[in-house]
């Protein structure tokens, strides 16, 4: 795959500074690699990267090309190994990091399921909000909502187009009423998600061209996602909520949609690790049941 090769020098290149040590590290020799490069510039219509007095750099045409390039390359990956996972026993042990809530409420039943269907896996699951650290931790995988700050790590997408979602219980909404606009949401009572020692007092909606930033008052904060959405379903107050985790108890009426006319801020669903040397057989083939999991589970 020659353009899958031209992709992998431009991120080598972006990351390293140096077209030369970016051929040495891809077994490539500088003449080739300067072709490569050439060929993909002539491909795209633009200038990629800019030689400056020491190394390259990218160009603002570069900039906005490589998290395209690093994604296909990532998905390219994945399907190659996801063919090769097509033609291999699934076996052996996962390694795996889930939220509290997802976990308990919606992946718990999904990952049953896997392990009906693959009868040689061995699951050890950790559940936790914890921005686990991949690195030191003896997990494989994790399963993270938002893309990691760290670029470093693998990021292949489970639920991309995942939202939050404002909602309350039916009882809290007979005592309280519902909020018309987002600028009404501070005089209710909210309950907060906080992570360490970092709370999140401030929630995004949007509407066509319109956004809305609201600075909430909470009373009651957890680190434990699954408390935040028990304490909705008991009324004590509204909850902005990842869609996944509450998509079950909008549809059994348990809570209930408000401001159903703005959209909450994106939170997709990410599957994580730190080396695609990681995307094993057993990986991907856990990545394809969540995907088509979270694609049906969006329509609850």
């Amino acid at each position: 795959m020659k353009f899958l090769r031209e992709l992998e020098l431009l991120l080598c290149t972006a990351a390293v500074g140096s077209l030369s040590q970016a051929a040495r590290q891809l077994d490539l020799s500088s003449a080739v690699a300067s072709a490569m490069l050439k060929r993909l510039e002539a491909e795209l219509g633009v200038p990629l990267l800019t030689r400056s007095t020491r190394h390259l750099r990218l160009t603002p045409a570069g900039e906005l090309f490589l998290g395209h390039a690093r994604q296909a390359v990532e998905e390219i990956r994945a399907g190659q190994l996801a063919l090769q996972a097509g033609q291999q026993q699934i076996a052996g042990v996962l390694q795996l990091s889930v939220p509290s809530d997802l976990g308990r409420n919606v992946l718990l039943p999904w990952l049953d399921e896997f392990l009906a269907r693959h009868p040689a896996v061995e699951l050890r699951l950790e559940l936790t909000d914890r921005l686990t650290n991949i690195y030191r931790s003896p997990v494989d995988v994790a399963i993270r909502y938002g893309e990691p700050a760290d670029s470093g790590l693998v990021a292949l997408p489970l639920a991309a187009h995942n939202r939050r979602v404002l909602c309350a219980a039916p009882a809290y909404v007979a005592a309280h009423g519902a909020p018309a606009s987002p600028a009404e949401i501070s005089a209710h009572a909210c309950l907060s998600f906080q992570l360490g020692e970092q709370t999140h007092p401030r929630w995004r909606f949007y509407r066509g061209t319109e956004s809305a930033q609201v600075q909430i008052a909470a009373r009651r904060f957890s680190a434990d996602g699954d408390v935040v959405r028990r304490w909705a379903l008991a009324g004590h107050g509204l909850a902005y909520k990842s869609w996944l985790d509450v998509a079950a108890d909008l549809a059994a009426g348990r809570l209930l949609p408000l401001l159903t006319d703005w959209q909450g801020e994106l939170a997709p669903l990410y599957l994580v690790c730190a080396d695609r040397r990681q995307l094993s057989p057993l990986v991907q083939a856990l990545r394809q049941h969540l995907q088509s999991c979270c694609a049906a589970y969006a329509g609850v």
